[in-house]
């Protein structure tokens, strides 16, 4: 009679430390992997600083490959671990893993291809899913949540504000014309936006008093069309803080960091035996 094989093979163990951060070594690992992304994306930064990189080439260049060696070992460790790779390989994050690591491979290979060790900084992407730690999980699905919520409203909104800068940059075009710079309605609505955003570049600026006012009253709409958003979404956080406050105990399921062995899915309930995504056991 065949025995069943048991979850606790190397597969399994490497699966729970890498995909998971319920357990120690997991969130040892993801606190390992966010020290090495922060420190690579400091390399990619310092390594664009001439005098430094002509200074520090090799002592860069080293840590650099210790830390390309760890994320190959990582994504093929990834790779491996799960049943379903492809689901992995295809996916969002698992595409970020291989394009932020094979650039340091590639320049070694192809001349002239050290620009694409730039493509390095993606590696900052990762972050996001590292901070899926027990203490972030709650805090990142509610503001998930209130963002999700707050979409069509803020697509509204930035509709109703591109409407206002058309309106506002064919007054300018007409109003100023071609002597203040305002060249055509395109260039005009360029305008327009750049001073509703409060960001003023100053490479074009009206000259007629008629234009000055106008100008005036748009930089004062602008501090409150920048507030909008921001209130839209704290709104919505609020909800969703308030929802999760009035749940009662006993009802409200928790969502822990298990991945699937299987497809990778994550979010599952605390009380899941099944992954939801494929229906694997977990």
């Amino acid at each position: 009679m065949r025995r069943h094989k048991p979850d606790s093979g190397w597969k399994h163990k490497i699966h729970e430390v890498i995909y998971e951060a319920d357990t120690p070594l997991g969130k040892g690992f993801d606190i390992i992997l966010i020290i090495l992304i922060i420190v690579s994306v400091i390399i990619v930064m310092l390594e664009s600083i001439k005098e430094l990189d002509a200074k520090y080439h090799s002592i860069l260049l080293a840590f650099e490959w210790i830390i390309t060696i760890f994320f190959t070992i990582e994504y093929i460790a990834r790779v491996a671990s799960i049943k379903k790779p492809f689901k992995y390989i295809f996916s969002f994050y698992g595409i970020i893993d291989l394009l932020s690591t094979i650039p340091l491979y590639i320049s070694y290979i192809l001349a002239g291809s050290q620009v694409l060790l730039a493509i390095r900084a993606l590696r900052l992407l990762r972050v996001f899913r590292i901070l899926k730690l027990v203490q972030f999980l709650g805090e990142a699905s509610q503001l998930k949540s209130a963002l999700k919520a707050s979409r069509a409203k803020i697509i509204v909104f930035l509709f109703a504000v591109l409407i206002v800068s058309v309106l506002l940059g064919t007054l300018m075009y007409l109003v100023e014309g071609e002597d203040a710079g305002f060249t055509s309605i395109p260039i005009s609505i360029y305008w327009t936006i750049v001073t509703l955003t409060t960001v003023g570049y100053g490479d074009i600026a009206p000259i007629t008093p008629q234009g000055q006012f106008i100008a005036t009253l748009i930089m004062l709409v602008g501090y409150g069309i920048i507030a909008v958003p921001t209130g839209i979404v704290t709104v919505e956080f609020g909800k969703q803080k308030q929802g999760n406050s009035n749940a009662k105990e006993g009802t409200y399921v928790h969502v822990n960091t298990q991945s699937c062995p299987s497809c990778s899915a994550e979010g599952h309930r605390d009380d899941a035996t099944h992954c939801y995504n494929c229906g694997s056991k977990l």
